[in-house]
């Protein structure tokens, strides 16, 4: 019962949480799916990682916040100052997750597991030999709560971005991965040293305080593979 009664205390704390979250209220005021949204504007204001004309591969998409922002970036620019959810896009948009996608006008979506080898397969014939301009990645994996299991999980699925992106991004490309701080979160920095001009860790005001979550930001490929 006193499990019970935590847990009844825990989901009230959680609901009053989100339903007063300004993050919340303003991705129901501008049509976004979730306040996830905000996240990645803040990363990209900040570093002006998006341009309308590009190729963007927006892995870990669902519902599907990221990837609307991403075509309301592309949105023609008498579309207005927060883009067109509909209508006319410059750019393309490639997204991916294990998850179901309610469909983004514009956005080709892949359903599947990208740990898996066939579903890599459909993302690369997608993408084709075109040079991908920045890939972002929101994925993470079921927590189990074990830090070291959970760490190892997280930087496993970095792994592979970092090695997509090492393969198909420009020269002058970026990446954006959500990480967690904890097990496996040096790993994933090193990694991003070791393959990027710029690395860097970005904590957006969009994201909960008490929320271990970080994104690592890896711009310019030392070794890049496309032009």
């Amino acid at each position: 019962m006193k499990v019970q009664t935590k847990s009844k205390k825990v989901n009230k704390a959680w609901l009053n949480d989100h339903v007063t979250d300004p993050y919340v209220r303003m991705a129901q005021k501008e049509g976004y799916r979730s306040r996830a949204a905000y996240k990645l504007k803040e990363i990209d204001e900040a570093l002006k990682l998006i341009h309308p004309g590009q190729l963007v591969v927006d892995l870990g998409a669902a519902p599907g916040a990221w990837s609307q922002y991403i075509r309301r970036k592309f949105a023609p620019k008498d579309a207005g100052a927060g883009g067109a959810a509909v209508g006319a896009l410059n750019g393309t948009i490639i997204a991916l997750d294990l998850l179901e996608f309610e469909p983004v006008e514009g956005v080709q979506f892949i359903q599947g597991d990208f740990t898996e080898q066939t579903v890599l397969d459909q993302l690369e014939a997608a993408v084709g030999d075109r040079p991908v301009d920045v890939v972002v990645s929101d994925m993470a994996p079921n927590l189990s709560g074990i830090s070291d299991t959970d760490g190892a999980r997280v930087a496993y699925l970095i792994e592979l971005a970092v090695d997509f992106a090492v393969h198909h991004l420009k020269k002058d490309g970026a990446l954006v991965c959500k990480v967690f701080h904890g097990g496996g979160y040096e790993e994933s920095v090193a990694r991003f040293r070791e393959h990027f001009r710029v690395a860097k860790a970005i904590k957006p005001k969009a994201s909960r305080d008490r929320s271990a979550e970080t994104f690592l930001v890896g711009i310019g490929l030392k070794n890049a593979t496309k032009t």
